[in-house]
């Protein structure tokens, strides 16, 4: 067996495809043994990393890919800023505490759910990126299917779920009620990041029942960081504006 074969066989992609560019660098470079033995291992390690980075956004199924670096912080209070930076190091997930992002529509909300969960797959952190009105679908599939305890037990392994659209739907009492036991197994055991649109005062509109809705909220909000992000022009606005003046 040749070396790209043997490399196959074992599972060693970065050797696998480089193996060739690999010896003529360390002949260029004049390695030892020893010195090209130790840069092999760096670079098959450095693609193992960003395979496991590419395959944890990848199944975590995120709508659209943001990014931190993207997220203008200026357009925000200096409140909201300091909390940025403390949930920005991720400690939150390390604390199992919780994030609700409220605001209006285009506030930049599932902007920054998104950028904090990308950011927490590559630190090697294992992402769920759902909406609330599909997580709502797979809890009553999982229940038609008898599946629901095994569709529990994987939600709790998340080290984060970010929970995005609540407040676009309403649900029926079976639905509600599912979403409650979920969220209260979880309890403790991880972090949720929340972006709604509305208040607490208002959740009891898609919730319907005072007392669950009282409860739902008792869950999430326990060691949750609650933020306002409302702003009065959204970006999808600001991006409107700047293109008609473009384009006008």
């Amino acid at each position: 067996m040749n070396i790209k074969e043997l490399s196959n066989e074992l599972k060693l992609s970065y050797l696998r495809e480089y193996h060739e560019e690999l010896l003529e660098e360390s002949s260029n470079l004049g390695l030892s043994n020893k010195e090209f033995l130790l840069l092999y291992l760096e670079r098959e390690l450095e693609r193992r990393k960003n395979n496991g980075i590419s395959r944890r956004i990848r199944t975590t199924k995120f709508v659209n890919k943001k990014f931190l670096e993207d997220f203008d912080r200026n357009k925000y209070s200096l409140e909201l800023n300091k909390k940025f930076e403390y949930l920005e190091k991720l400690k939150f997930i390390e604390n199992k505490e919780n994030i609700i992002l409220i605001g209006t529509p285009g506030c930049g909300k599932t902007h920054y759910a998104t950028a904090l969960g990308i950011k927490a797959c590559i630190e090697g952190k294992n992402v769920l990126f759902t909406t609330v009105p599909n997580l709502i679908i797979e809890l009553q599939e999982s229940m038609s299917k008898n599946q629901l305890t095994n569709y529990k037990r994987k939600f709790e392994k998340y080290d984060l779920v970010i929970l995005d659209e609540l407040g676009y739907v309403s649900f029926d009492k079976a639905g509600c009620e599912i979403l409650f036991n979920l969220l209260a197994s979880r309890n403790d055991k991880g972090s949720i990041i929340l972006t709604t649109n509305l208040t607490f005062e208002r959740w009891e509109e898609v919730f319907k029942d005072p007392m669950l809705t009282g409860a739902i909220i008792d869950r999430l909000a326990h060691r949750a960081h609650i933020m306002d992000m409302s702003r009065e022009i959204s970006y999808r606005m600001e991006d409107t504006i700047k293109w008609s003046k473009e384009n006008g």
